[in-house]
C-alpha cells in the first residue's frame, strides 16, 4: 500500500450482513455488526437510540483488513496440509444437519441434533467427543504447512503497519480501531484503547515472531527443562494428532533446549489488557 494512499470508505455495518439462513433477506441479527457482536459481547442494540454503527474505513485498516487475511489463508493453508476426512465424514453432521454426511441417518436424531448446546445435548457432545478423537491427520501436502507459518509472519508484520499508522492519525472520524489519541469508546466492542493496550499488543506481535522464528520455545505443562519449536513444528510437518499433542507425545518431536516462554511473559501482557480480557482485544486488535 503506497505511503501516501488516501482511504476513506464508509461503512454502516448495521446494513451489510450475511444471509445465513438462505432465505434470502437480510435481518437485523444477520448484521455484520450483529455477528460481531455476538462474537464479543452477546448481543446488539438495533434500536433507534443505539450508537451509530458506521465506521470510515481509512489507510490503516487497509493493512488490517490484510492481516486478518493473512490470518485465516494460514488456518486453511494449516487444514489442508493434512488429510482430515475421517473426521469431517465422522463428526461434521453436528454442524452441518442437512449435508447428508455418511453417518448422518446413523447418528442424527430427528430433530437434526440441534436443540440445546453442547453440555446440554448428549447427542451433540457425543458428536464432539468423536471429533475430538479424530482430529488425528497425515500430512498430504507439507508445503502447505510451512505456507501457514508464513502468512502468521506476514500477519504480524502488517499488524506492526496498522499501528505504525494508527499512531500518526490526527483526525478522529469514525475509527474502527482508534489510536490512544482518538478519544471515545468504540461503538461496536465498547472498548476504549489507550497506549498501555498498545504497547501490550506490540510486545504480543514480538513474543510471537519469536515463536514461529524458532528464537523462543512454546512451554508445555507436563515437560520441563524443554519447550517446542513452533518454527519446526510448521517446516518439519508430521501427522497432526490433537490428543497426543496436548497429552505430550505428540509434541516430542519439536522438543529442544533454549528460551521457553513462561506463565510470568503471558500474565503480564494479559494484564495490560484489564477488564476486558486479552482475547477481546486480540480478535479486534488482530
Amino acid at each position: 500500500m503506497p505511503n501516501d494512499a488516501d482511504i476513506g470508505m464508509v461503512i454502516d455495518l448495521t446494513r451489510v450482513g450475511i444471509d445465513l439462513n438462505e432465505d434470502g433477506k437480510l435481518v437485523p441479527d444477520e448484521s455484520i455488526a450483529a455477528i460481531m457482536a455476538s462474537l464479543a459481547h452477546g448481543s446488539i442494540d438495533t434500536s433507534n437510540t443505539a450508537p451509530s454503527l458506521t465506521f470510515r474505513f481509512d489507510r490503516a485498516d487497509g493493512f488490517w483488513l490484510q492481516g486478518y487475511a493473512e490470518f485465516l489463508m494460514a488456518q486453511a493453508d494449516f487444514w489442508l496440509a493434512h488429510d482430515f476426512r475421517a473426521m469431517f465424514d465422522g463428526s461434521f453432521h453436528m454442524l452441518f444437519p442437512r449435508a447428508k454426511l455418511p453417518l448422518q441417518d446413523a447418528l442424527v436424531p430427528p430433530d437434526g441434533g440441534m436443540s440445546g448446546n453442547i453440555f446440554t445435548s448428549e447427542w451433540r457432545f457425543a458428536d464432539f467427543v468423536s471429533l475430538v478423537h479424530l482430529v488425528n491427520w497425515p500430512v498430504v501436502e507439507p508445503e502447505r504447512r510451512q505456507a501457514a507459518r508464513r502468512h502468521l509472519l506476514e500477519m504480524i508484520r502488517l499488524s506492526r503497519e496498522d499501528w505504525k499508522a494508527i499512531l500518526a492519525e490526527t483526525d478522529n472520524d469514525r475509527e474502527w480501531l482508534p489510536g490512544p489519541q482518538q478519544k471515545g469508546a468504540n461503538p461496536l466492542t465498547g472498548l476504549e484503547v489507550g497506549q498501555e493496550q498498545v504497547t501490550a499488543w506490540l510486545a504480543t506481535l514480538t513474543m510471537a515472531e519469536d515463536l514461529l522464528e524458532g528464537r523462543a520455545l512454546l512451554p508445555h505443562f507436563r515437560i520441563a527443562g524443554k519447550g517446542i519449536n513452533m518454527k519446526r513444528f510448521f517446516d518439519e510437518p508430521k501427522p497432526f494428532d490433537l490428543v497426543l499433542s496436548i497429552t505430550g507425545p505428540g509434541i516430542a518431536p519439536y522438543l529442544e533446549s533454549g528460551r521457553i516462554l513462561t506463565s510470568d511473559d503471558f500474565g503480564q501482557i494479559r494484564r495490560e489488557f484489564g477488564g476486558a480480557g486479552f482475547l477481546t482485544f486480540a480478535l479486534w486488535f488482530n
